[in-house]
């Protein structure tokens, strides 16, 4: 990373030098069109000047794009670079001439290197740029793990000791809310983890004796003592950070279209320049006697051929990608569509495979309060009595909130909120009274009434008296949290990680497209199918329980026979992110899913995606528009430098008109490429602007009618 930001800093002194020389030579011709009368002034427009100015620049900025372009043309292998040298020295060398030896009369044109040059450092300056934001050094992901471990030694006492120390067969502890040190094998304690930075899911996992536990994971509420299972320094984010490395030194699959043709092209312009002398030296004077009155047969020659490489000097064809790409990328920018560099736009216009993770990307990755169901009970008595006397669901939501005030779970947190977003009253648990089992459920005095939430064989162990309570509806993608109130069952409160209101339109939008859709999730099979039949992806196109480099091994068999885009948002996404073809991360751009994604939707939301890819197809739609103006351009105008208009109409081309002409194509495709943002504009409209969702926070609400949030207490979290 360190070499390539030397690179890109190397690159940008270039880049301010030749753009300083571009501007000096800008001034020149605008004193001399204004007329201006003072000599230091007019010493910018003088010949002599100009020369020097385009002579430093081939030796300066130019000097590694021309050298290399030279090497490539002599190992046989020409390129853009090959192009650019031949049209820079070409017109160099023709404006010397007509400089040193006045009698030719031509004109000379030494501000054409220097643009040249200019434009072309510009277009790799961005490139270079984009790629050293497409590539990541994974630090911030690696900053997650602890630096040091308690060791247990001689049986009871622990020390703390570097993580990098730790050997197989170690046991150490780990206290709530630390994060655990090394990958190993629960062997005392019960606590509840949360992976979702492996495994995506925002609820947390119970651990037990004999459970798994990764490096990374936060551990919640109980104390856990862990044998490490690997040496120090290898663990499982170790594994995702090696695997996005991996995916990063892979060579991009397609390359720009420029690139393709420039060595055909090169070769074929090299040809015809060649002819044109020749011919025009041998048979000149048979074919146009008359046009040698002021000259000799070489010197119309000479003329002719620098003309073909003047006007074949691809300034339009080195223009037609960047140019494009920066008026994409910028537009993407202004909305919330990070794109990180041009062979990104390229390959996400031809994706024909999206895989979507689950949780964070077609959910949105928190739990949220969906459903409260009450238990017949009447308040007053304390005696069962007809189901129309019951807890109301503002009750069971505000009791139960006042024991989860106490708690870190994700699920707690998630009825606290939800209980301020029902302008219920905060509630505090009697002091003293408030203890919580790990994995379990919480008791807690609230009212003087004890309450109890948490799991239903939990409840019972603890006197809750379980009465007939049917359930409305399958529980689906729900997890059922059980409240008890005074040793009696009042009601149950459904938690689940809401799907995102415009998962199905955005599904259905690629599917009109003839885009296969995928969701790969490390969820549980009902939860993940349930999602997919929500969204409208097939039950045969649904993969749960897979690890990250499961992931990554299944994005990499799609690529064998699709192009394809991978949707996540966190960290057990990286691998299959950096992996993909294109890489699309959710989530306003925070995280490592976003570090290795070359595409981020930074306004968080799905609908975005849409975007992207129709701003990446009108961009590469732009891309080969500016490629065609650039070849027909010289398709026309390279036989007419030849000279085959000068025998039927005496039309010929000088250096210094091809050197217009050139310049003049240079505008055409600057101009097709600022239309860009136009024809953006017009697509939205037409498709009737993009997608606009707005998100309430879960503690925000607070116009919502206040009769409405009585009946649906909850309402503000959907």
């Amino acid at each position: 990373m360190n070499e390539k930001r030397n690179q890109l800093k190397e690159s940008g002194r270039g880049l301010v030098v030749s753009w300083a020389l571009c501007a000096v030579c800008l001034i020149g011709h605008l004193s001399h069109f204004i007329g201006a009368k003072v000599s230091w002034i007019h010493a910018f427009h003088s010949t002599g000047f100009h020369m020097s100015l385009s002579l430093f620049t081939l030796l300066g900025p130019g000097r590694k794009l021309i050298t290399d372009g030279l090497k490539s043309l002599i190992k046989g292998a020409p390129n853009m670079n090959t192009l650019v040298g031949l049209g820079a020295i070409s017109s160099f060398a023709v404006s010397s001439l007509a400089a040193l030896i006045p009698k030719l009369g031509w004109k000379t044109f030494f501000e054409e290197p220097v643009m040249l040059i200019a434009f072309v450092l510009l277009g790799r300056n961005l490139e270079q740029r984009a790629k050293i934001k497409a590539t990541s050094d994974m630090t911030g992901l690696l900053s997650l793990l602890p630096s040091k471990a308690r060791l247990i030694v001689n049986g009871d006492l622990s020390v703390e000791v570097p993580c990098n120390n730790l050997s197989v067969g170690d046991q150490i502890i780990v206290l709530p809310g630390d994060r655990v040190p090394a990958d190993g094998i629960v062997r005392a304690g019960r606590s509840t983890v949360d992976e979702s930075s492996f495994t995506g899911e925002p609820l947390p996992v119970t651990k037990l004796p004999g459970a798994e536990v990764a490096a990374g994971s936060v551990n919640l509420n109980g104390t856990l003592t862990i044998e490490v299972r690997r040496p120090g320094g290898e663990t499982s984010m170790g594994d995702i950070v090696r695997l996005v490395e991996e995916a990063q030194t892979r060579e991009a699959p397609v390359q720009q279209l420029a690139d393709k043709i420039a060595g055909h092209f090169t070769y074929g312009v090299m040809a015809l320049s060649a002819a044109t002398f020749v011919f025009w030296n041998l048979f000149g004077a048979r074919v146009l006697p008359a046009a040698l009155h002021q000259g000799s047969p070489v010197s119309l020659a000479l003329q002719l051929s620098c003309s073909v490489l003047v006007v074949a000097c691809p300034c339009a064809l080195g223009l037609a990608t960047p140019t494009a790409v920066l008026v994409g990328t910028s537009l993407g920018a202004k909305k919330g569509l990070l794109f990180r560099g041009g062979s990104v736009l390229e390959r996400f216009s031809a994706v024909n495979t999206i895989v979507f993770d689950k949780t964070g990307t077609l959910t949105l990755g928190r739990p949220v309060v969906t459903k409260i169901m009450t238990q017949g009970h009447d308040k007053d008595t304390n005696t069962k009595q007809d189901s129309s006397l019951k807890w109301s669901e503002v009750d069971i939501l505000r009791l139960a909130a006042g024991v989860e005030t106490n708690t870190n779970h994700p699920v707690g947190k998630a009825i606290v909120h939800a209980a301020q977003a029902a302008n219920c009253p905060v509630m505090k648990a009697g002091e003293g009274t408030y203890i919580e089992e790990p994995g379990s459920g919480a008791v807690a005095i609230v009212e003087n009434r004890k309450v109890l939430v948490g799991a239903l064989d939990w409840l019972k162990r603890h006197g809750v008296d379980e009465s007939p309570l049917q359930e409305l509806e399958e529980t689906k993608n729900q997890s059922a949290v059980y409240v008890g109130i005074d040793d009696d069952l009042a009601g149950i409160i459904y938690v689940e990680d809401e799907i995102r209101e415009d998962a199905s339109h955005v599904v259905e939008s690629l599917s009109k497209q003839g885009i296969s859709t995928y969701l790969l999730s490390g969820d549980k099979k009902n939860a993940a199918e349930y999602v997919a039949s929500v969204v409208g992806i097939p039950k045969d196109k649904v993969l749960y329980g897979v690890k990250p480099e499961q992931k990554k091994k299944f994005i990499s068999g799609l690529q064998k026979e699709h192009i394809v885009a991978m949707v996540g948002d966190g960290i057990n996404d990286a691998a299959a992110l950096a992996s993909a073809h294109v890489g699309v991360a959710i989530g306003g751009g925070v995280g490592a899913a976003s570090e290795v994604s070359s595409v981020v939707l930074m306004h968080n939301r799905l609908s975005q995606l849409l975007d992207a890819l129709e701003l990446s197809r009108l961009t590469m739609k732009t891309v080969k528009q500016n490629l065609w103006w650039a070849f027909a351009y010289n398709i026309f105008g390279i036989p007419i430098a030849a000279g085959a208009l000068l025998p039927v109409t005496g039309t010929m081309l000088t250096p210094s008109i091809a050197g217009a002409l050139m310049g003049l194509s240079s505008i055409g495709v600057m101009t097709n490429s600022l239309l860009l943002r136009f024809k953006y504009s017009s697509r939205e409209k037409e498709i009737g602007g993009p997608s606009v969702r707005i998100d309430i926070p879960l503690d925000a609400d607070r116009v919502v009618d206040q009769d409405k949030k009585l009946k649906d207490p909850f309402v503000s979290t959907r």
